[in-house]
Formats: C-alpha cells, structure tokens, sequence
C-alpha cells in the first residue's frame, strides 16, 4: 500500500510512516515498535494481523470516515464543476474565490483524481477454432522509392493473420481498388494453401458500400471472389477495432520490428524482405499469448482450412450503361447488342479479359454475352437486329446535313440505308466535321467519296483534311511571292512620252548662252 492510504487506515503521520521505511530498508529496524506519551501506538513490523483482520481494520477505517481532504465539504460544488469539464487549477481557483479554501492545490488535485477515477475497460479475449477466422486490413510499409524519381513514400501494407494460429501475410502495395483488394487477398490464401471459413475487415470502400451490423452491402467483385473462394465477408463494427485486434497487432509488430527505419529501392524488394522475415523470424517467434510457436500452431491449422477452388477468380470491371436507340450499348468505342433489354433502359455492363456480359440491372440475369472487339469502332449486332426505320434522332442528323449541302445529305442517306439506325454514330461524326472544317470543303470531300464507291466516314473526315491543308499552303504559297508586275497597263504611259516630258522640262529652265550652245 501506499503511505497515503496506511495513513488514511491506521491514522499515523505520513513522515512516520517514511521514517519507519527508511530505517527498514537501512536495517535499523529489528524491534517492535515502543509507545510514548507524545504520539498514537505504533503497530509492530512487520504487521502481525491476518488478511480477515486486516480487511475488517480497512472497512471500519472507511466508515468512520478517517479523510483528512479538505475538500470533503465542497465535494458536490467540486462535482458540478467536472461536469463542466473544468479542469482542477480552474476548481481550486474558484474554491479560494468563493468557497474560503484554505487548502493546497495539490489536494484538490488529489481529490479530483480520486472521484474521476474510472475502472479500466475490461476485454474478453475471443478464442477461435482452427480454419475458422482470419482478420484483415491495410498499414503503412516502409519508405519506398517512387519508380522514375528520387521521392521516397510509405506504400500500403496489406495483413491478413489467421486467427487460431497467428500466421501472417505481408505485402505491399502502391494503390488500392476492388480488384487490387480482392486480389491481395487471393495471394493470402495461396500463400496460406487453403482458405478460413470468414475473414473479418475493416469497412474501407474497397470492400463495403454501405456498413450495417447485420446486412452490410459489399462491393459486387469482392462479393463474388468471397463466394468463388468460399469465404464470408464480416465487417466489424463501425468504430469498433478491437473486433480485429489481431491483425492490427500483427501491423504494429511489423512495422515496429521489420520496417522501422528501413528504406526500399523498389516494391518488389520490400516484398521479398516481407516473405522472408515472416518466415525467418515472425514464423518462429513463440506468441506471447499462446505460449506456443506460430509455425507449429499454423501446421495445425492447416488441415482445416478449405481447400482452394480449381481455377482463379475472373476479375471484371463493372459499369452501368444506358441502351440508345440502336438497341446498342457503347463500350470502349465499340457497340454491341444489348436485347433483349430495351431502347432507352439501363444495363449493368462487367467487362472480363476476353468477353463481356450484359446483365439486367435489377435481377443481375445475363442478357447477353460478347467477345471483346479488337478494333474500336467495331458493332457486334446481327444483321437480323438491325432497325432500318428512321427516328426522331436520324431525322434531326438529316437536316443538319442539309444544311451543309446536297452532297452531304445523300451521303448519310446512303449510310442510315445501309446500316440502319447503327450508322447514325458515323452519320453525326460527319455533321460534326463543320466545327473544325468549312462546310465547303467538307460538301467536296463527301462528293469525292461518293464518287469512290465508298462509304466511309474517316475517308470523308481525310478528304476533308486534305483539301484544308491544300487551301491552307495555296494562302502560304501567295502571301511569300507577293503582287505580280505589269509592264502594260491604262493607267502607265509609254516611254517616249516620259522622254519628251524630260526634254521640254530641261529647254525651259536653261539659261540663253547655254540654250544657244545646246541647240548647236
């Protein structure tokens, strides 16, 4: 116990009390305690009174109420003002203030400490059978070098700890999305050789849309890796980490142990330097938990975990797309069929590696399935799909080109009668051609076309660029010779007539002698 509190039981002075400890600890003390007339009789020590005896000594000490506190008798005023969140100088200046205190300010410090004492959070440690948890979530890595610069920035850290065992996988990463999530999260259970029966996460938007406690809505990839591999998706509780403390141990033991103070050229490195102190040193460490070594509780654990699936998840991209009135959805610059959904609906779109899907957007039913084009541009649509009636839209393309010219309008007549309603994308390309060509040139280059046989609307676009550079050149080519020079003209008189001028002027302003002499 503390001298305070032996002072507050048996009522002795605290310099007493420190006394008899200092001569206990010096060896001076051998011998029970003697009683004098000046002061209250000092117990022997070592104290002889059993634990009973000394529990009944402490409760009737606090019933008769043995604080010597000053501040006992503004206890409620003291109360008040912490409700306030007022802090224990603002309390002890307002007792000397108001209330005649004339105690320390230590005391008041003691006694606000003392009523604001709160009981440490008491945790249930949860233990898991093997295979049945593992917990994952993101960290900082160590310092790494930005690739093509000099700058050096923390990548993400990425841990997944199975629960039973302790086992942990590391690496790191340099962005995130849902497909680098789930991703990572396959290299965890390949690494592992098999799968847990739920893995807990944090609610970060990679892998949760909205958090619930009983219904949290996941992202639809890492739903469907979850469901491919064979593993339940548990967010934690919003706010609540303790629910994944294991892994978060697991990211502070490595940052502070492996990564601390280390620099990295390249990710690649970081990672291989992971995989190995995992396995040389965080693999073989005897948890302080368990008392057990990771590596030896993981080969346990490894018989129970599910086997994993006998092909890789699919990734895909997944966007939402409306279908225009060619019964066409645009992806990537190409179109394809998209019934029998309907003109003006919106479909849900996930584009794989070498196919895509065109699924219904409330019951995810596919639709439709495409090979990936290989050209843009291109239109995936059976000719039996095609619509070759004209509507709202291709009418409003047609005056346009009206507008342009005659030439113009018959050639995206040719288009729309050709193609259909699938044309009407390259018939407001070339519409659209007079916001960076002069219509003229643009009603010579559909002409030079259609007299080709072709219909095609990059030949009218290059047509159409080409007579633009000639005219442009013909300018350039004009502007550098300058005006030509005439040797005949109305206006510029012969020259015989600029003589005779030259001739009279000269006879008239001369002097008689020199007249005489030029005249002989």
């Amino acid at each position: 116990m503390s001298q305070y509190e032996i002072e507050r039981v048996t009522g002795i002075d605290r310099k007493t009390i420190r006394s008899y400890q200092r001569k206990l600890k010096e060896g001076e003390l051998n011998s029970p305690g003697v009683a004098t007339d000046s002061g209250p009789q000092i117990p022997p020590w070592p104290p002889t009174v059993d634990s009973n005896q000394l529990s009944a000594l402490v409760t009737r000490a606090e019933s008769l109420n043995l604080s010597t506190s000053k501040c006992e008798p503004h206890r409620s005023f003291i109360e008040q003002q912490l409700a306030l969140k007022r802090n224990a100088t603002a309390i002890y200046q307002d007792l000397v203030d108001h209330h005649g205190y004339q105690g320390a300010y230590n005391s008041v410090k003691r006694f606000v400490q003392k009523i604001t004492f709160k009981e440490p959070e008491q945790f249930d440690r949860l233990e898991f059978a093997p295979g049945e948890e593992a917990q994952v979530d993101y960290g900082e890595g160590a310092l790494t070098r930005v690739p093509g610069s000099n700058i050096y920035r923390r990548p993400r850290l990425f841990a997944m700890t199975l629960r039973y065992s302790r086992k942990n996988f590391f690496t790191v990463t340099w962005k995130s999305s849902q497909e680098i999530w789930s991703r990572l999260h396959e290299q965890a259970w390949q690494f592992y050789g098999g799968v847990p029966a739920y893995v807990v996460l944090d609610n970060l938007k990679e892998g949760v849309i909205k958090p619930d406690l009983y219904e949290p809505e996941l992202n639809t990839l890492y739903a469907m890796t979850c469901a491919h591999y064979g593993v339940i998706a548990d967010p934690a509780r919003v706010r609540d980490p303790n629910r994944k403390g294991t892994v978060e141990s697991a990211i502070g033991y490595a940052q502070e142990t492996a990564l601390k103070g280390r620099r990295f050229e390249t990710l690649e490195e970081q990672q291989v330097f992971l995989l190995d102190w995992e396995r040389k040193w965080a693999g073989t460490r005897i948890h302080g938990v368990t008392k057990r070594q990771v590596n030896e509780m993981f080969a346990e654990e490894k018989a129970y975990l599910k086997a994993l699936p006998g092909c890789a998840m699919q990734y895909f991209k997944e966007s939402v797309r409306r279908v225009s009135s060619d019964t066409c959805v645009r992806v990537g610059n190409s179109s394809y069929a998209a019934r029998p959904a309907a003109i003006g609906s919106t479909v849900v779109v996930r584009v794989f590696s070498n196919y895509l899907e065109i699924r219904d957007v409330r019951t995810l039913q596919v639709l439709r399935t495409h090979p990936i084009a290989l050209r843009a541009g291109s239109v995936i649509l059976p000719a039996a799909e095609r619509l070759f009636n004209p509507s709202r839209e291709t009418w409003s393309i047609l005056r346009k080109a009206q507008e342009i010219g005659k030439n113009t309008h018959k050639f995206c007549e040719l288009l729309f009668k050709h193609e259909g309603r699938v044309g009407q994308r390259k018939m407001w390309g070339i519409v659209n051609l007079d916001r960076k060509y002069p219509r003229i040139f643009i009603e010579q280059a559909c002409e030079q076309v259609l007299n080709s046989g072709l219909k095609s609307y990059k030949m009218v676009r290059a047509q159409a660029d080409r007579l633009t550079l000639e005219a442009l050149s013909s300018f350039d080519r004009a502007a550098q010779m300058g005006p030509e020079l005439t040797q005949s003209h109305a206006l510029i008189r012969s020259t015989q007539e600029y003589a005779n001028l030259f001739t009279h002027s000269a006879q008239a302003h001369m002097p008689f002698n020199q007249e005489e002499n030029w005249n002989e």
